[in-house]
Order: C-alpha cells, then structure tokens, then sequence
C-alpha cells in the first residue's frame, strides 16, 4: 500500500513552520540581513524543490549591497506534505529545509551542508 501524504492546511502548515523555526538556532537567526520566509504551495514548474533561497549571500555582498529588496527563503508546502507521515516529519523536514537555506544565505553550498551532516 503506498504513502499517504500528510494532509493539513496552509495555515497549520504555516504553524509548523514557526514552529521549525524555533528549533534553528538563535545565532543563527540573528546573523540573517534582509531576509524574509515564505511560505509556497508548490515550486516552480519542473522543479523537485522543499525549499529555495533567493537573493545574495552574505559572502557576495560588496559595498554596494543597499537599498535591495530582501533575499527571500521559500518553502514549498506540498512537496514537503508528500513525503512526510505524521505532523512532527513535517516540523523536522521544515527545519531541516529552512536551514538548508539559511546556510545558502551564507554561502554555505550542499556539499559542506552535507558534510556537516545536514542531508
């Protein structure tokens, strides 16, 4: 019998996400510049993605980094949903994607982010 995907609103889905965030790290959190958290149904058309940063690394801001809108963290609700049982894989899966990005907000790539055990 195959997986059935956990099933919730886009509001309870939104719960668990600050909920996620609350498991990331405080220094972490405090270290991000100009970045916000979004919630998406679905990534781009063709796209495997939990989650995607979009914006400028904090290792590729030059002098000139002003005045730009901030770096967006997107997290995709129904990729997430479909590959997790209960409501606490999704709490774990959503903080393990949210730090996936944050750590591309420092430039941190997925080979290191894998060497450092963050699958």
């Amino acid at each position: 019998m195959g997986r059935v995907p956990v099933e919730m609103s886009r509001e309870r889905f939104e719960e668990l996400v600050g909920e996620a965030l609350d498991e990331v790290p405080e220094e972490l959190l405090g270290l991000m510049s100009n970045v916000v958290i979004l919630v998406e149904d679905d990534p781009p058309p063709g796209e495997d993605l939990l989650g995607l940063y979009e914006g400028h690394a904090l290792t590729r801001r030059g002098w000139d980094y002003s005045g730009v809108l901030p770096d967006r963290i997107l997290i995709y609700r129904r990729p997430i949903l479909r590959i997790c049982d209960t409501e606490e894989d999704v709490v774990d899966e959503v903080a393990v994607t949210v730090v996936h990005e944050i750590a591309h907000h420092f430039g941190i790539d997925d080979e290191r982010l894998h060497a450092l055990g963050w699958g």
